[in-house]
Protein backbone atom coordinates (compact mmCIF):
# COMPACT_ATOMS: atom_id res chain seq x y z
CA UNK A 1 0.00 0.00 0.00
CA UNK A 2 2.87 2.29 0.96
CA UNK A 3 4.08 1.96 -2.60
CA UNK A 4 0.93 2.09 -4.37
CA UNK A 5 0.57 5.60 -2.77
CA UNK A 6 4.07 7.04 -3.59
CA UNK A 7 3.33 5.72 -7.03
CA UNK A 8 -0.33 7.39 -7.38
CA UNK A 9 1.61 10.67 -6.09
CA UNK A 10 3.56 10.84 -8.83
CA UNK A 11 0.73 10.06 -10.65
CA UNK A 12 -0.85 13.11 -9.46
CA UNK A 13 1.91 15.50 -9.85
CA UNK A 14 2.66 14.48 -13.73
CA UNK A 15 -1.32 14.82 -14.27
CA UNK A 16 -1.62 17.82 -12.38
CA UNK A 17 1.86 19.24 -14.20
CA UNK A 18 1.45 18.07 -17.63
CA UNK A 19 -3.05 17.91 -18.03
CA UNK A 20 -4.05 20.56 -16.09
CA UNK A 21 -0.80 22.95 -16.24
CA UNK A 22 -0.59 23.19 -13.00
CA UNK A 23 2.93 25.30 -11.66
CA UNK A 24 5.34 22.11 -10.39
CA UNK A 25 5.83 23.65 -7.54
CA UNK A 26 2.31 23.54 -5.85
CA UNK A 27 1.84 19.94 -7.68
CA UNK A 28 5.13 18.74 -5.56
CA UNK A 29 3.30 20.09 -2.32
CA UNK A 30 0.01 18.42 -3.23
CA UNK A 31 2.17 15.23 -3.79
CA UNK A 32 3.67 15.66 -0.69
CA UNK A 33 0.21 16.11 1.44
CA UNK A 34 -1.29 13.19 -0.52
CA UNK A 35 1.73 10.58 0.40
CA UNK A 36 1.48 12.01 4.42
CA UNK A 37 -2.34 11.89 4.44
CA UNK A 38 -2.76 8.62 2.35
CA UNK A 39 -0.32 6.54 4.52
CA UNK A 40 -1.59 7.36 7.60
CA UNK A 41 0.76 10.08 8.92
CA UNK A 42 -0.22 12.33 11.61
CA UNK A 43 -1.88 15.35 10.24
CA UNK A 44 0.43 17.89 12.20
CA UNK A 45 3.79 15.48 11.69
CA UNK A 46 2.62 16.13 7.84
CA UNK A 47 3.21 19.44 8.74
CA UNK A 48 5.74 19.34 9.70
CA UNK A 49 8.10 17.14 7.59
CA UNK A 50 6.85 19.36 4.83
CA UNK A 51 8.36 22.63 6.79
CA UNK A 52 11.17 20.57 7.53
CA UNK A 53 12.02 19.58 4.27
CA UNK A 54 11.22 22.62 2.37
CA UNK A 55 14.03 24.97 4.97
CA UNK A 56 16.44 21.83 4.97
CA UNK A 57 16.98 21.90 1.68
CA UNK A 58 17.55 25.43 1.23
CA UNK A 59 19.35 25.66 4.18
CA UNK A 60 22.52 23.64 1.78
CA UNK A 61 21.65 24.81 -1.68
CA UNK A 62 19.01 28.00 -1.20
CA UNK A 63 22.15 30.44 -1.89
CA UNK A 64 24.10 28.57 -4.61
CA UNK A 65 21.09 28.31 -6.87
CA UNK A 66 20.31 32.16 -6.37
CA UNK A 67 24.17 32.92 -6.86
CA UNK A 68 23.91 31.07 -10.13
CA UNK A 69 20.95 32.30 -11.49
CA UNK A 70 22.81 36.22 -10.88
CA UNK A 71 25.86 35.12 -12.53
CA UNK A 72 23.68 33.72 -15.65
CA UNK A 73 21.85 37.30 -16.43
CA UNK A 74 25.19 39.15 -15.61
CA UNK A 75 26.50 36.80 -18.02
CA UNK A 76 23.88 37.33 -20.44
CA UNK A 77 23.34 41.00 -20.79
CA UNK A 78 26.89 41.80 -20.68
CA UNK A 79 27.66 40.38 -23.22
CA UNK A 80 29.95 38.06 -21.35
CA UNK A 81 28.35 34.78 -22.86
CA UNK A 82 28.47 36.49 -26.54
CA UNK A 83 32.10 37.14 -26.15
CA UNK A 84 33.14 33.25 -24.91
CA UNK A 85 31.22 32.44 -27.83
CA UNK A 86 33.64 34.59 -29.82
CA UNK A 87 36.12 33.25 -28.56
CA UNK A 88 35.69 29.55 -29.35
CA UNK A 89 34.92 30.34 -32.54
CA UNK A 90 38.13 31.80 -33.30
CA UNK A 91 40.34 28.47 -31.69
CA UNK A 92 37.46 26.20 -33.34
CA UNK A 93 38.09 28.01 -36.86
CA UNK A 94 34.94 28.57 -39.20
CA UNK A 95 35.44 25.85 -41.37
CA UNK A 96 34.02 23.67 -38.40
CA UNK A 97 31.04 25.80 -37.64
CA UNK A 98 28.80 22.85 -36.19
CA UNK A 99 31.52 22.10 -33.74
CA UNK A 100 31.85 25.68 -32.87
CA UNK A 101 28.43 25.83 -31.56
CA UNK A 102 28.57 22.44 -29.84
CA UNK A 103 31.09 23.59 -27.70
CA UNK A 104 29.98 27.01 -27.30
CA UNK A 105 26.42 25.06 -25.96
CA UNK A 106 28.69 23.33 -23.90
CA UNK A 107 30.56 26.29 -22.16
CA UNK A 108 27.55 28.53 -22.15
CA UNK A 109 24.73 26.66 -20.34
CA UNK A 110 26.70 26.01 -17.36
CA UNK A 111 25.39 29.27 -15.76
CA UNK A 112 23.05 30.15 -18.27
CA UNK A 113 20.17 28.71 -18.98
CA UNK A 114 19.67 26.63 -22.19
CA UNK A 115 16.92 28.52 -23.27
CA UNK A 116 18.44 31.87 -22.67
CA UNK A 117 21.72 30.50 -24.22
CA UNK A 118 19.76 29.73 -27.54
CA UNK A 119 18.12 33.24 -27.98
CA UNK A 120 21.59 35.00 -26.99
CA UNK A 121 23.31 32.90 -29.89
CA UNK A 122 20.68 32.75 -32.27
CA UNK A 123 21.95 35.99 -34.53
CA UNK A 124 25.24 34.46 -34.01
CA UNK A 125 24.22 31.07 -35.19
CA UNK A 126 22.56 32.18 -38.14
CA UNK A 127 25.42 34.76 -39.59
CA UNK A 128 28.05 31.69 -39.33
CA UNK A 129 25.96 29.38 -41.48
CA UNK A 130 25.34 31.91 -44.11
CA UNK A 131 29.26 32.69 -43.71
CA UNK A 132 30.19 28.79 -43.63
CA UNK A 133 27.46 27.90 -46.04
CA UNK A 134 26.05 25.36 -43.94
CA UNK A 135 22.15 24.50 -43.65
CA UNK A 136 20.79 26.64 -40.39
CA UNK A 137 19.02 23.63 -39.45
CA UNK A 138 22.04 21.65 -38.59
CA UNK A 139 23.72 24.61 -36.56
CA UNK A 140 20.65 24.71 -34.11
CA UNK A 141 20.70 21.24 -33.28
CA UNK A 142 24.52 21.47 -32.48
CA UNK A 143 24.27 24.81 -30.97
CA UNK A 144 20.89 23.35 -29.15
CA UNK A 145 22.27 19.81 -27.83
CA UNK A 146 25.41 21.50 -26.75
CA UNK A 147 23.89 23.81 -24.31
CA UNK A 148 21.16 20.65 -23.54
CA UNK A 149 24.38 18.41 -22.21
CA UNK A 150 25.83 20.86 -19.63
CA UNK A 151 22.01 22.18 -18.04
CA UNK A 152 21.00 18.70 -16.97
CA UNK A 153 24.51 17.38 -15.70
CA UNK A 154 26.92 20.15 -14.34
CA UNK A 155 26.21 23.03 -11.20
CA UNK A 156 25.73 25.41 -11.30
CA UNK A 157 22.63 24.87 -13.35
CA UNK A 158 19.47 24.79 -11.05
CA UNK A 159 18.40 21.00 -11.56
CA UNK A 160 21.96 19.44 -10.74
CA UNK A 161 22.61 21.42 -7.96
CA UNK A 162 18.40 20.40 -6.66
CA UNK A 163 19.35 16.80 -7.23
CA UNK A 164 22.22 16.88 -5.35
CA UNK A 165 20.75 18.67 -2.68
CA UNK A 166 17.43 15.80 -2.46
CA UNK A 167 20.16 12.59 -2.48
CA UNK A 168 22.34 14.38 0.36
CA UNK A 169 25.34 15.25 -2.20
CA UNK A 170 25.54 18.93 -1.63
CA UNK A 171 28.75 18.29 -0.06
CA UNK A 172 30.57 16.71 -3.14
CA UNK A 173 29.47 19.73 -5.63
CA UNK A 174 33.46 19.88 -6.85
CA UNK A 175 32.82 15.92 -7.59
CA UNK A 176 29.68 16.56 -9.30
CA UNK A 177 30.78 19.21 -11.54
CA UNK A 178 34.14 17.42 -12.91
CA UNK A 179 32.26 13.94 -13.74
CA UNK A 180 29.39 16.55 -14.78
CA UNK A 181 32.00 18.39 -17.31
CA UNK A 182 33.56 15.12 -18.51
CA UNK A 183 30.43 12.95 -18.67
CA UNK A 184 29.07 15.72 -21.15
CA UNK A 185 31.21 15.32 -23.24
CA UNK A 186 30.20 12.54 -24.92
CA UNK A 187 26.25 13.84 -24.81
CA UNK A 188 27.79 16.81 -26.70
CA UNK A 189 29.84 14.37 -29.62
CA UNK A 190 26.55 12.71 -30.51
CA UNK A 191 24.04 16.04 -30.46
CA UNK A 192 27.04 17.25 -33.47
CA UNK A 193 27.23 14.44 -35.03
CA UNK A 194 23.50 14.08 -35.34
CA UNK A 195 23.16 18.02 -36.38
CA UNK A 196 25.96 17.15 -39.04
CA UNK A 197 24.16 13.94 -40.16
CA UNK A 198 20.61 14.87 -40.18
CA UNK A 199 19.99 18.73 -39.73
CA UNK A 200 22.25 19.36 -42.90
CA UNK A 201 19.27 17.64 -44.79
CA UNK A 202 16.83 19.93 -43.19
CA UNK A 203 15.90 22.89 -45.14
CA UNK A 204 14.26 26.62 -43.08
CA UNK A 205 13.15 29.78 -45.30
CA UNK A 206 16.22 31.44 -44.03
CA UNK A 207 18.37 29.26 -45.77
CA UNK A 208 17.92 31.09 -48.77
CA UNK A 209 16.68 34.65 -46.80
CA UNK A 210 18.75 37.65 -45.97
CA UNK A 211 19.18 37.95 -42.67
CA UNK A 212 20.52 41.45 -43.40
CA UNK A 213 23.77 41.37 -41.07
CA UNK A 214 26.87 39.52 -41.80
CA UNK A 215 28.52 37.44 -38.60
CA UNK A 216 31.44 40.79 -38.23
CA UNK A 217 28.34 42.93 -38.17
CA UNK A 218 26.62 41.17 -35.83
CA UNK A 219 29.70 40.82 -33.38
CA UNK A 220 29.89 44.71 -33.98
CA UNK A 221 26.58 45.51 -33.41
CA UNK A 222 26.63 43.65 -29.62
CA UNK A 223 28.89 46.99 -28.71
CA UNK A 224 31.73 46.91 -26.96
CA UNK A 225 31.98 43.65 -25.15
CA UNK A 226 34.31 42.24 -21.87
CA UNK A 227 37.56 40.94 -22.35
CA UNK A 228 38.30 37.31 -22.42
CA UNK A 229 39.18 36.72 -18.63
CA UNK A 230 36.59 38.93 -17.41
CA UNK A 231 34.13 36.84 -19.24
CA UNK A 232 35.32 33.54 -18.35
CA UNK A 233 36.22 34.59 -14.80
CA UNK A 234 33.03 34.21 -13.14
CA UNK A 235 32.72 30.37 -14.27
CA UNK A 236 35.67 29.39 -14.08
CA UNK A 237 36.71 31.20 -10.11
CA UNK A 238 33.93 28.71 -8.55
CA UNK A 239 34.52 25.69 -9.94
CA UNK A 240 38.35 26.08 -9.13
CA UNK A 241 37.38 27.28 -5.65
CA UNK A 242 35.04 24.06 -4.84
CA UNK A 243 38.12 21.79 -6.59
CA UNK A 244 40.57 23.55 -4.73
CA UNK A 245 38.30 22.85 -1.46
CA UNK A 246 37.38 19.69 -2.21
CA UNK A 247 41.19 18.46 -2.82
CA UNK A 248 42.02 20.03 0.61
CA UNK A 249 39.26 18.15 2.33
CA UNK A 250 40.54 14.79 0.92
CA UNK A 251 44.45 15.52 1.14
CA UNK A 252 45.14 17.97 4.11
CA UNK A 253 45.43 17.20 7.32
CA UNK A 254 43.36 19.26 10.08
CA UNK A 255 43.74 22.78 11.00
CA UNK A 256 43.74 26.56 10.31
CA UNK A 257 44.43 27.01 6.42
CA UNK A 258 42.33 23.39 5.17
CA UNK A 259 39.66 24.65 7.05
CA UNK A 260 40.11 28.27 5.19
CA UNK A 261 40.37 26.32 1.81
CA UNK A 262 37.40 24.47 2.50
CA UNK A 263 35.53 27.75 3.43
CA UNK A 264 36.51 29.29 0.14
CA UNK A 265 35.34 26.48 -1.75
CA UNK A 266 32.22 25.57 0.07
CA UNK A 267 29.68 25.94 -3.10
CA UNK A 268 28.13 29.09 -1.01
CA UNK A 269 31.24 31.00 -0.66
CA UNK A 270 32.54 29.80 -4.16
CA UNK A 271 29.27 30.76 -6.37
CA UNK A 272 29.18 34.64 -4.03
CA UNK A 273 33.16 35.15 -5.39
CA UNK A 274 31.34 34.57 -8.53
CA UNK A 275 29.21 36.82 -8.48
CA UNK A 276 31.91 39.20 -7.68
CA UNK A 277 33.86 38.14 -10.25
CA UNK A 278 31.10 38.89 -12.62
CA UNK A 279 29.95 42.13 -11.07
CA UNK A 280 33.34 43.32 -13.06
CA UNK A 281 31.11 42.66 -16.28
CA UNK A 282 28.52 45.46 -15.14
CA UNK A 283 29.50 48.09 -17.66
CA UNK A 284 27.86 50.72 -15.07
CA UNK A 285 27.60 50.72 -11.32
CA UNK A 286 24.01 52.11 -11.38
CA UNK A 287 20.56 51.51 -10.35
CA UNK A 288 20.04 49.57 -13.55
CA UNK A 289 22.93 47.01 -13.32
CA UNK A 290 23.13 47.13 -9.37
CA UNK A 291 19.60 46.97 -8.79
CA UNK A 292 17.45 45.66 -12.27
CA UNK A 293 20.04 42.95 -13.13
CA UNK A 294 20.28 41.45 -9.94
CA UNK A 295 16.60 41.69 -9.75
CA UNK A 296 15.69 39.92 -12.84
CA UNK A 297 18.29 37.23 -11.67
CA UNK A 298 16.12 37.06 -8.59
CA UNK A 299 13.11 36.59 -10.34
CA UNK A 300 14.96 33.37 -12.13
CA UNK A 301 16.18 31.87 -8.81
CA UNK A 302 12.27 32.38 -7.50
CA UNK A 303 10.97 29.63 -9.53
CA UNK A 304 13.45 27.13 -9.18
CA UNK A 305 14.08 27.53 -5.60
CA UNK A 306 9.97 27.00 -5.32
CA UNK A 307 10.13 23.82 -7.12
CA UNK A 308 13.69 22.40 -5.44
CA UNK A 309 11.99 23.39 -1.63
CA UNK A 310 8.97 21.64 -2.79
CA UNK A 311 10.91 18.90 -4.10
CA UNK A 312 12.77 18.80 -0.66
CA UNK A 313 9.31 18.71 1.02
CA UNK A 314 7.85 15.60 -0.99
CA UNK A 315 10.73 13.44 -0.34
CA UNK A 316 10.99 14.20 3.38
CA UNK A 317 7.27 13.23 3.56
CA UNK A 318 8.65 10.10 1.81
CA UNK A 319 11.36 9.51 3.84
CA UNK A 320 9.45 9.72 6.74
CA UNK A 321 6.54 7.48 5.96
CA UNK A 322 8.23 4.62 6.09
CA UNK A 323 9.47 4.05 2.92
CA UNK A 324 12.91 3.58 4.39
CA UNK A 325 12.09 0.82 6.45
CA UNK A 326 10.54 -1.30 3.48
CA UNK A 327 13.25 -0.51 0.94
CA UNK A 328 15.80 -1.98 3.86
CA UNK A 329 14.26 -4.86 3.92
CA UNK A 330 14.16 -5.57 0.04
CA UNK A 331 16.03 -7.64 -1.74
CA UNK A 332 18.22 -6.26 -4.50
CA UNK A 333 20.34 -9.14 -5.57
CA UNK A 334 18.53 -8.52 -9.14
CA UNK A 335 20.63 -5.23 -9.36
CA UNK A 336 24.17 -6.60 -7.77
CA UNK A 337 26.66 -4.81 -9.36
CA UNK A 338 25.41 -1.40 -8.77
CA UNK A 339 26.04 0.04 -12.57
CA UNK A 340 22.37 -1.41 -12.84
CA UNK A 341 20.88 0.35 -10.05
CA UNK A 342 21.52 3.56 -12.11
CA UNK A 343 18.49 2.28 -14.47
CA UNK A 344 16.43 3.02 -11.80
CA UNK A 345 16.76 6.90 -12.03
CA UNK A 346 17.27 7.11 -15.58
CA UNK A 347 14.17 5.38 -16.16
CA UNK A 348 11.87 7.43 -13.91
CA UNK A 349 13.86 10.87 -14.83
CA UNK A 350 12.93 9.99 -18.41
CA UNK A 351 9.52 9.03 -18.04
CA UNK A 352 9.08 12.42 -15.83
CA UNK A 353 10.84 14.55 -18.39
CA UNK A 354 8.74 13.18 -21.37
CA UNK A 355 5.11 13.21 -19.29
CA UNK A 356 5.46 17.04 -17.98
CA UNK A 357 8.42 18.40 -20.33
CA UNK A 358 10.66 20.34 -17.42
CA UNK A 359 14.29 18.62 -16.85
CA UNK A 360 14.44 20.39 -13.70
CA UNK A 361 11.21 19.29 -11.98
CA UNK A 362 12.36 15.36 -13.45
CA UNK A 363 15.66 16.08 -11.57
CA UNK A 364 13.96 17.31 -8.48
CA UNK A 365 11.59 14.53 -8.36
CA UNK A 366 13.58 11.97 -9.43
CA UNK A 367 16.03 12.89 -6.80
CA UNK A 368 13.71 12.93 -4.12
CA UNK A 369 12.16 9.48 -4.58
CA UNK A 370 15.13 7.42 -5.30
CA UNK A 371 17.03 9.22 -2.42
CA UNK A 372 15.75 6.37 0.15
CA UNK A 373 17.08 3.96 -1.98
CA UNK A 374 20.81 5.07 -2.05
CA UNK A 375 21.36 3.54 1.15
CA UNK A 376 19.94 0.21 1.03
CA UNK A 377 22.24 0.06 -2.29
CA UNK A 378 25.36 1.16 -0.29
CA UNK A 379 25.68 3.91 -2.70
CA UNK A 380 27.67 6.86 -0.51
CA UNK A 381 30.57 8.78 -1.16
CA UNK A 382 31.53 11.36 -3.53
CA UNK A 383 32.02 9.72 -7.09
CA UNK A 384 28.94 7.47 -6.52
CA UNK A 385 26.48 9.93 -5.47
CA UNK A 386 27.96 11.90 -8.35
CA UNK A 387 27.33 9.18 -10.70
CA UNK A 388 23.73 8.88 -9.86
CA UNK A 389 22.93 12.83 -10.56
CA UNK A 390 24.44 11.69 -13.94
CA UNK A 391 21.56 9.17 -14.35
CA UNK A 392 18.98 11.65 -12.92
CA UNK A 393 20.38 14.20 -15.35
CA UNK A 394 20.33 11.45 -18.78
CA UNK A 395 17.02 10.80 -17.79
CA UNK A 396 16.06 14.23 -17.77
CA UNK A 397 17.68 15.12 -21.16
CA UNK A 398 15.25 11.98 -22.65
CA UNK A 399 13.36 13.44 -24.41
CA UNK A 400 12.57 17.05 -25.43
CA UNK A 401 9.35 17.48 -27.33
CA UNK A 402 6.34 19.53 -27.71
CA UNK A 403 5.62 19.70 -24.12
CA UNK A 404 9.45 21.21 -23.29
CA UNK A 405 9.79 25.04 -23.28
CA UNK A 406 13.31 24.48 -25.17
CA UNK A 407 11.65 22.10 -27.97
CA UNK A 408 9.50 25.73 -28.77
CA UNK A 409 12.64 27.64 -28.45
CA UNK A 410 14.46 26.18 -30.72
CA UNK A 411 12.21 25.28 -33.26
CA UNK A 412 10.31 28.94 -33.54
CA UNK A 413 14.15 30.59 -33.88
CA UNK A 414 15.51 27.75 -36.26
CA UNK A 415 12.65 28.07 -38.59
CA UNK A 416 12.36 24.43 -37.99
CA UNK A 417 8.65 22.97 -38.60
CA UNK A 418 7.41 21.02 -35.82
CA UNK A 419 7.71 17.24 -37.96
CA UNK A 420 11.74 18.31 -38.57
CA UNK A 421 12.27 19.45 -35.19
CA UNK A 422 11.06 16.39 -33.71
CA UNK A 423 13.17 14.63 -36.20
CA UNK A 424 16.04 16.93 -35.45
CA UNK A 425 15.70 17.96 -31.86
CA UNK A 426 13.59 15.12 -30.24
CA UNK A 427 15.90 12.29 -31.44
CA UNK A 428 18.94 14.37 -30.45
CA UNK A 429 18.03 14.56 -26.78
CA UNK A 430 17.06 10.75 -27.13
CA UNK A 431 20.27 9.97 -28.42
CA UNK A 432 22.36 11.70 -25.93
CA UNK A 433 20.08 10.61 -22.94
CA UNK A 434 21.24 7.17 -24.00
CA UNK A 435 24.95 7.77 -24.26
CA UNK A 436 25.02 9.44 -21.08
CA UNK A 437 23.45 6.78 -18.88
CA UNK A 438 25.86 4.35 -21.34
CA UNK A 439 29.04 6.29 -20.05
CA UNK A 440 27.57 7.03 -16.55
CA UNK A 441 27.43 3.34 -15.87
CA UNK A 442 30.56 2.73 -17.50
CA UNK A 443 32.38 4.82 -15.29
CA UNK A 444 30.43 3.37 -12.43
CA UNK A 445 32.21 -0.06 -13.23
CA UNK A 446 35.10 1.60 -13.38
CA UNK A 447 35.94 3.73 -10.57
CA UNK A 448 33.26 2.33 -7.69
Amino acid sequence: MLVTMIVLSVVLIVVLTAVFKVHPFLSLLAGAFFVGITTGMPLLTVVDNVNEGFGGLMKGIGLVIVAGTIIGVILEKSGAAFRMAEVVLRLIGEKRPQLAMSIIGYIVSIPVFCDSGFIILSSLKKALAKRAKVAIASMAVALATGLYATHTLVPPTPGPIAAAGNIGAEGYLGTIILIGLIVAIPAVVVGYLWAVRVGTKISVPEDTEDIGLDYDEIVKSFGKMPSTFKAFLPIVLPIVLIGIGSVAKLTMAEGGFRNFLQFLGSPTVALLFGVLAAFLLLPKLNEETLTKWIGEGLKEAAPILLITGAGGAFGKVISNSGVADLIGGMNFDALAGGAFFLLVPFFIAAALKTAQGSSTAALVITSTLVAPLLPAMGVEGAIPMALVVMAVGAGAMTVSHVNDSFFWVVTEFSGMKVTDAYKAQTMATLLQGVTTIVVTMILWMILV
